[in-house]
């Protein structure tokens, strides 16, 4: 092709700064109310993006996704002056200071991102606890119509089908050099459940299968948040914001390609679209559970939703799915001789246990267990108590707790924790767009009309039938 052409294909994504100024300069074009300066979806908005200058702190401070600097090489290589005499070695200390300084330096600032991260989910939690008081919302829709933002989520969807390929051909690639950019951040964040491992290693040979499926997560995600503003809002516009609100944040460009990020994720939205049908809703939560272990810490806040109007149900079909799946998965281990490894390294995890001194990446690192303990026992009060507070539950209960539920992980895990975001980025954006849901309760349980009852009904005249016994007789009125 002659150069003169090939001008309009030299394309380039823009790196994570650039992303995070224009994409919050266009959120306040699109979602910013200026005739209502003081009101909470204006706040909401912006505070949106407060976790965006830690990851970029923790990403400027952490350059590769490798393994840090060997210090015994650089020591040796500092040293190695001692055949050039005395100035050679007085060379050799100079070079090994000043990378050492270096190195302190890096990982104090990463220190200072990974406290910035916590600092702004300790907001959001916050902020979600806040939401359970707040029940007049008026309807405030962002300043384009539905058609304008579904044409800006279209191709925001296609530049991040960009980044997630590129990812991928950069890991065929294997370059030496540092990866930089919003489209550069393609190793997994933490170890993943079993589930996603397994999944993983079958996909290691393809690496664009891979941001495929990662792709059909995040577009799963957006029909999710459009059918939860349609069918729980009952206002598309609302939804189709929250999903466009989701393609244009830096945190959906920065792990696009990562499955672990998305796909359990896209079934808890699809389980709340489905929340008129309990048994739907814990089948969905229970696969989502089964593929990575956070979503199960929902499960007292849903079902609290369900008490009295079909939680036996919900509670089966939870436990029921994520034990088909579980089992699936151990007995494919099994097979590939993979199941009692992966059992040692999951109990030798030092992320989820707070009871022992963790050796990953994160703001705990080098903090004595004696003070993640009592922050992991406090969550795990919390989250018990969400079965009993606020009762009866209405939507907007669930939502709010649900999402600071899957925040709250993020104070006492110690892989890198604060960086999740995506886990419950989804569920924000429906709490921040969310109308008056003070009406949406669980359905009851007509008899009449529920499908398990007249299916038991049938299942009973059945058995009667094949046993030869009379039919009840009909209730007599007074």
């Amino acid at each position: 092709m002659t150069a003169p052409f090939s001008v309009f294909l030299d394309f380039n994504l823009p790196n994570a700064t650039t992303w995070f100024y224009f994409s919050f300069l266009l959120a306040v074009a699109l979602f910013f109310k200026f005739a209502r300066l003081l009101s909470i979806r204006n706040w909401d908005v912006i505070t949106l993006f407060l976790l965006v200058p830690g990851l970029l702190v923790v990403q400027g401070a952490r350059p590769t996704t490798g393994p840090g600097p060997d210090h015994a090489a650089v020591l040796a290589a500092g040293l190695a002056g001692q055949a050039a005499g005395p100035g050679g070695v007085l060379g050799g200390a100079a070079t090994f200071a000043q990378r050492g300084a270096a190195a302190l330096e890096a990982r104090r600032w990463l220190w200072y991102g990974y406290l910035w991260l916590l600092a702004g989910s300790a907001y959001f939690f916050c902020r979600c606890l806040l939401d359970l008081a707040l029940v007049q919302r008026p309807a405030l829709p962002p300043n384009l119509n539905f058609g304008g933002m579904a044409w800006l989520a279209g191709a925001l969807l296609v530049c991040l089908v960009a980044v997630a390929f590129r990812q991928a051909e950069r890991q065929l690639q294997a370059p030496a050099r540092p990866v930089e950019g919003i489209h550069g951040s393609h190793a997994p964040v933490g170890p993943e459940a079993a589930t996603l491992a397994l999944a993983r290693q079958w996909l290691a040979p393809s690496p664009g299968i891979a941001s495929l499926v990662a792709v059909w997560c995040h577009i799963a995600i957006v029909l999710g948040l459009i059918l939860v503003g349609g069918h729980v809002f009952q206002d598309y516009v609302a939804g189709m914001a929250a999903a466009t609100f989701y393609l244009m944040l830096p945190y959906t460009g920065l792990y696009v390609g990562q499955v672990q990020h998305a796909l359990p994720m896209a079934l808890m939205v699809w389980a709340l679209a489905a929340y008129r049908w309990p048994m739907v809703l814990g089948a969905l939560l229970g696969l989502a559970a089964a593929v990575s272990y956070f979503p199960a810490l929902a499960m007292p806040v849903w079902l609290s939703f369900y008490r009295g109007r079909g939680a036996g149900r919900f509670l089966l079909a939870f436990l029921v799915t994520a034990g088909l799946c579980l089992a699936g998965l151990c007995l494919a281990l099994s097979e590939s001789g993979d199941l009692e490894p992966i059992l040692r390294e999951t109990a030798a995890q030092t992320a989820w246990q707070p009871w022992k001194v963790p050796n990953t990446e994160g703001f705990w690192t080098g903090i004595p267990w004696a003070y993640r303990l009592p922050v992991a026992l406090a969550y795990l009060l919390f989250v018990c108590g969400t079965f009993w507070w606020p009762v009866p539950k209405n939507f907007a209960h669930a939502l709010a707790l649900t999402t600071a539920v899957v925040i709250g992980i993020q104070f006492w895990y110690a892989d890198q924790g604060g960086v999740y975001v995506l886990w419950y980025l989804p569920l924000l954006l429906l709490l921040v767009f969310r109308p008056n849901l003070h009406d949406r309760l669980a359905p009851p349980l007509l008899p009449e009309a529920d499908w398990l009852a007249r299916a038991g009904r049938r299942l009973r005249r059945g058995v009667r039938w094949l046993v030869g016994l009379p039919a009840p007789a009909p209730a007599r009125s007074e």
